[in-house]
């Protein structure tokens, strides 16, 4: 027992500097880019689901906060929120980097989420069109978890300790279960696809922070959960981008009807990604 707390201690001590350089390259594209891509997607709204996918797939804490905003304004369409939403990496992009994951695998899991995100998006808007109406487009920055005003160093310092203790509160988590429960018998329930774990990772994956990715991907890298459990969770997983959409748009149907087309796509997709491969 006591050795499980030390490995998973140890283990997130061995993250911190691999963090803490990916978040200041992070930091730094997302001051460069967040004020860019808002205007992208303003602009060139017909094409709202390509460019929310690829957008929606870089490494800003902001953009499914901002997405939800624009959507909330009519600024953008239903379906490129939805397609920003399943391409959002979250904290999954630098916790694979710094866990020295080979760049092909996560290129492909990153690129296999938006192009979901763009063909579902596409999918959606054929079916459902958000009607016009003039509303103020609220400032992007100012929820409490986007550091885009502060200083690049602060708030990669401040990224790198608020997910380090996410992965060393998981990493306990897991050796504490396996050492009750047993590699073994984990594995065995866990992996064996059995249909249930679809959508307890899609469940997860919904939690409106950065911890849900961190589970996700600490679960995944762990070896107890598949691959279709890991795109299940990670296509639900968009950070705060849900709560704010809840908070800024006062059509309730609308935030329902955006959180069941992710669920579900996060639910058949890992069914579906597990029976082929």
């Amino acid at each position: 027992m006591l050795d499980s707390i030390i490995d998973g201690l140890i283990d997130t001590l061995k993250l911190l500097p691999y963090l803490l350089i990916t978040f200041l390259i992070l930091e730094f594209i997302e001051h460069k880019l967040s004020h860019k891509n808002e205007e992208i997607l303003i602009k060139n709204k017909k094409y709202g689901p390509i460019l929310g996918g690829i957008l929606g797939a870089l490494p800003q804490c902001g953009f499914s906060t901002m997405a939800s905003n624009l959507f909330s304004s009519s600024v953008i369409t239903i379906g490129t929120l939805i397609a920003v939403f399943l391409a959002t990496s979250d904290e999954m992009l630098p916790i694979m980097i710094s866990e020295q994951v080979d760049i092909m695998f996560i290129i492909k899991i990153v690129g296999f989420k938006v192009l979901v995100g763009i063909l579902i998006g596409f999918i959606v808007d054929i079916f459902y069109r958000k009607k016009e109406r003039k509303n103020h487009i609220h400032e992007l920055c100012e929820h409490d978890n986007c550091h885009c005003e502060e200083n690049i160093i602060i708030s990669s310092i401040k990224h790198t300790l608020k997910i380090g203790l996410f992965i060393l509160i998981a990493n306990l988590l897991i050796n504490i279960i396996i050492y009750y429960i047993g590699e073994e018998k984990l594995s065995i329930l866990l992996l064996n696809k059995n249909i249930f774990t679809y959508f307890i990772a899609s469940l997860i994956g919904l939690i409106p922070n950065c911890a849900s990715s961190v589970i996700i991907t600490e679960l995944y890298l762990s070896n107890l959960i598949t691959i279709g459990n890991l795109l299940a969770g990670l296509l639900t997983g968009s950070g705060i981008g849900l709560l704010l959409l809840f908070k800024t748009n006062k059509n309730l149907k609308e935030n329902l009807t955006v959180l069941s087309i992710i669920y579900f796509v996060g639910v058949v997709i890992g069914i579906v990604v597990d029976f082929i491969i």
